[in-house]
């Protein structure tokens, strides 16, 4: 079953966008929007990125950018799609 999400991605170092992309990229089946916020203060960027994906896809893409050198990651569930 898939589950809508969010996923707040944080920059701090942006050596980190080329892997960002990247990972991205590989989940792109599932991204319904994409919101980037660059320098919202120095050094620190924005992204935002809605997800209509299953439970484990969607843990697997915020780990993946949670890992990233200078990037923190965070998911956000709908409650519509509980079981």
């Amino acid at each position: 079953m898939n589950r809508v999400a969010l996923i707040g991605i944080m920059i701090e170092d942006n050596e980190a966008f080329a892997q960002i992309n990247e990972i991205i990229h590989d989940y792109s089946q599932y991204v319904v929007g994409r919101m980037g916020l660059p320098n919202v203060r120095e050094n620190l960027n924005v992204i935002s990125i809605v997800l209509d994906a299953p439970n484990d896809v969607i843990n697997a893409a915020a780990g993946r950018l949670g890992r990233i050198e200078g990037v923190t990651s965070k998911a956000v569930y709908s409650r519509l799609d509980e079981e």
